[in-house]
């Protein structure tokens, strides 16, 4: 029952309609992401609880259970970097697709003038490109650009990328104005990013003294030890316990703080 249940929740990764696509729901850790959160995981923690415990096995302990678990979060990071970043390269690949229709090119012309600005502005190793390059393949393969704009928005998880395939789909089959239908949706994205912005901006004072805030506690630990305090320097059952509360108290403030100054659009 356990095994069907887990096979049943597998999520199979979006290839497209070429089959090259890539699917912008999962993000696959290189190597090097990999080591980078694992040794975050570690100092991080090894340092907290070197602090509090000043015991070289438990923070080590400690250290190696956070380096196996931030991987996960550190997944979850890399993966809304990436797609924000699609966002902004697909509103410059927008600016570009409404200067070629606006110089009379059609759909196909636009896409390939458009391969051509993205990795001028990006290099060729961006996803934007990628996406591009599989447009074009597709229209010199006679598949429809309804399509393979759907199959794009599909993959990207933005739902900025499936109204425009949605509208783009409606005004191609009725005759539209692309221009202005490309245009305007170029617009819409520019201005919920920069609105975006200026929200992370006024936000970005709190986030500093939320991080500062979660940093305190060590340092006033590692001040009360170097004047003597016998409460930070001991661990004894009443002061591991007192420890332990404190910075699950810690932890769970940082979580809930996190979660007031992530403000979504």
């Amino acid at each position: 029952m356990g095994r069907k249940k887990k096979e049943i929740e597998e999520y199979v990764e979006m290839r497209g309609l070429l089959g090259d696509g890539k699917d912008y729901h999962v993000y696959h850790m290189t190597k090097k992401d990999f080591l980078i959160a694992c040794a975050l995981g570690f100092a991080g923690a090894f340092g907290v609880l070197f602090a509090f415990f000043d015991n070289l096995i438990v923070s080590c302990a400690g250290g190696l259970v956070c380096g196996k678990i931030l991987p996960k979060h550190y997944r979850e990071y890399k993966k809304r970097k990436q797609i924000n970043e699609l966002r902004t390269q697909f509103k410059d690949l927008l600016e570009s697709l409404t200067s070629s229709y606006s110089a009379g090119q059609n759909t196909v012309e636009s896409f390939r003038d458009a391969a051509g600005d993205m990795v001028s502005i990006y290099g060729e190793d961006a996803d934007i490109v990628h996406e591009v390059q599989i447009i074009s393949a597709g229209l010199k393969n006679n598949i429809n650009i309804e399509e393979l704009l759907l199959d794009f928005a599909r993959r990207s998880s933005l739902d900025d990328i499936m109204s425009f395939a949605n509208v783009f789909e409606i005004c191609n089959r009725q005759g539209g104005d692309l221009k202005r239908i490309v245009s305007e949706t170029r617009e819409i994205i520019n201005d919920k990013i920069e609105v975006e912005m200026e929200i992370e901006t006024m936000i970005s004072g709190a986030k500093n003294e939320l991080n500062i805030m979660m940093v305190m506690p060590v340092i006033v630990v590692v001040m009360l030890r170097g004047l003597g305090n016998a409460m930070a320097g001991s661990n004894t059952l009443l002061a591991i316990l007192v420890k332990l509360i404190c910075i699950g108290i810690f932890i769970l403030a940082y979580i809930m703080g996190r979660k007031i100054i992530d403000i979504k659009i």
